[in-house]
C-alpha cells in the first residue's frame, strides 16, 4: 500500500470560483486533468510532503493548508495499486500565478462551474466534491475570505467573495452595516483607484477581533 497527498486549491477570478488543476505528464491518466499531489517520501512528513508535491507540479508555495479528508476505501482507486491518499485544502488570492513542473504537462485555474465539462484522474472528482461542501461549510463560521483578499480591499470586494462562494446576493446595506459595527474590518484612510465614479473606501481585516468564531455566528443568522 501507497501513501499519497492530493491539493484543491481555490481562488476567485472575475467574481467566480476557480480552482487549480493539473494535466497529466505520466500514466496512468496521461493527458487528463487531475489535482496537484504525488506519492509520500518515507523520510518525510505528510504535510511536507503536500507542499513538496505543490510547488513542484505548479510552482506554489509558502500555501497555507488544512487537512480535508483521507481518501482510501476503494482499492481501486489507483489503477496501479493501493493507494490512500491525504487530501488538503486552500484559498488563495487570484494573484497567485502556478506554473507547471515536474510531471505535470499543464497547470492552469479552471471555473468550478466547468468542472462538469472535463473527466478527471482518479477520484479527484469525490475529493473536489468534498472540498466544496467543506467551503461552503466553512464560510460561515469562520473569516476564510481573508485569504482571497489582497491586504487592503474595498467592502464590495469582500461582499462579492461571499456571494460567489455561498451562491447567493447578499443585501449591499445590511452586508456593510454589519461588517463594520461588528468591527471585522477597520478603514485605512486610503481610497482604491478609480477609472470613473466616486472612489471606494479600502479597508482591512481587524487583527484585534478575538472571538471570530461569534462574530461568524451571527453573520450566519443575520446575513445568510
Amino acid at each position: 500500500m501507497r501513501l499519497s497527498v492530493d491539493l484543491v486549491i481555490f481562488t476567485i477570478i472575475k467574481e467566480s470560483l476557480n480552482i487549480l488543476l493539473i494535466k497529466r505528464g505520466g500514466e496512468p491518466f496521461k493527458g487528463s486533468h487531475a489535482l496537484p499531489g504525488g506519492g509520500v517520501h518515507e523520510d518525510e512528513g505528510i504535510e511536507a510532503a503536500a507542499r513538496r508535491e505543490l510547488e513542484e507540479e505548479t510552482g506554489l508555495k509558502n500555501v497555507f493548508l488544512e487537512q480535508l479528508f483521507t481518501f482510501g476505501e476503494d482499492p481501486k482507486r489507483d489503477p496501479r495499486n493501493r493507494v490512500v491518499s491525504i487530501a488538503y485544502y486552500s484559498l488563495v488570492s487570484h494573484e497567485t500565478k502556478p506554473k507547471a513542473g515536474d510531471d505535470a504537462a499543464d497547470a492552469f485555474w479552471l471555473p468550478v462551474s466547468e468542472l462538469s465539462k472535463i473527466k478527471l484522474a482518479f477520484d479527484h472528482d469525490q475529493i473536489i466534491k468534498t472540498a466544496l461542501e467543506r467551503l461552503l461549510g466553512k464560510i460561515v463560521y469562520a473569516p476564510i475570505a481573508h485569504e482571497l483578499l489582497p491586504r487592503e480591499f474595498t467592502l464590495t470586494a469582500l461582499k462579492k467573495t461571499y456571494e460567489t462562494i455561498l451562491g447567493k446576493t447578499l443585501d449591499k446595506g445590511n452586508f456593510f452595516n454589519y461588517v463594520k459595527k461588528r468591527g471585522l474590518v477597520v478603514s485605512v484612510d486610503k481610497k482604491a483607484e478609480s477609472e470613473g465614479g466616486r472612489p471606494a473606501a479600502l479597508y482591512r481585516f481587524n487583527k484585534r477581533v478575538k472571538d471570530i468564531s461569534d462574530f461568524m455566528s451571527h453573520f450566519r443568522s443575520a446575513i445568510c
